[in-house]
């Protein structure tokens, strides 16, 4: 039986003892799990960067996978994808909050790395959909997503522009992004099948 014609979770249970498996498997998530990261970071780089760090820590943990049936390997593979989600997103708040006080710019990323990542994923097309989505939302939250996402402003400061408390921007911010990730889901699903 060629690893073509495995299932992913027996992909993984047989990639312990055959690493060269894990590849099959790989190659059936990557380019999923690549548009994953760049529909919630907006950052073909570290979209890159976390899907890779998402494989390792995947195959360095193969050996302890116990799926229970049908997709639980790719079920497994997002509980991996999105604790190092969350990691980065932490990481990133201490980084900008440093780089705040010590009045640093923030680095940039090499031209023709971003152009091989957005030849990946059609940005432009993911752009498009993103502005859509946000237009779903009502103002409140809108406003709240921009100040704080994409303007990089702290609860306080959109609280302060929203004439609001920074635990109303708090909950604004927390469900619209899990509205957007919801409606981004669903159409990466429909673009990928």
């Amino acid at each position: 039986m060629g690893a073509e014609s495995r299932s992913d979770e027996r992909l993984l249970t047989a990639s312990v003892a055959e690493p060269e498996l894990f590849v099959a498997f790989y190659d059936h998530h990557a380019r999923r799990l690549l548009a994953f990261f760049v529909r919630r970071t907006f950052d073909a780089q570290v979209a890159a960067d976390l899907t890779a760090e998402t494989f390792a820590q995947a195959f360095a943990a193969r050996a302890r996978f116990r799926g229970p049936g049908p997709g639980s390997a790719a079920a497994w593979l997002q509980t991996i994808a999105g604790r190092q989600l969350n990691r980065y997103i932490g990481k990133q708040r201490v980084e900008r909050r440093w780089r705040e006080r010590l009045a640093m710019d923030p680095l940039n990323v090499a031209p023709d790395a971003m152009e091989r990542a957005e030849e990946l994923i059609d940005l432009e097309a993911l752009r498009g959909v993103i502005a859509a989505a946000l237009e779903r939302l009502s103002p409140a939250e809108r406003q709240a997503v921009v100040a704080y996402v994409l303007d990089g402003k702290s609860y306080t400061e959109a609280a302060q522009t929203a004439g609001c408390t920074e635990q109303a921007v708090r909950a604004r911010v927390s469900r619209a992004l899990k509205r957007l990730a919801a409606q981004l889901d669903v159409l990466g699903e429909d673009q990928d099948g």
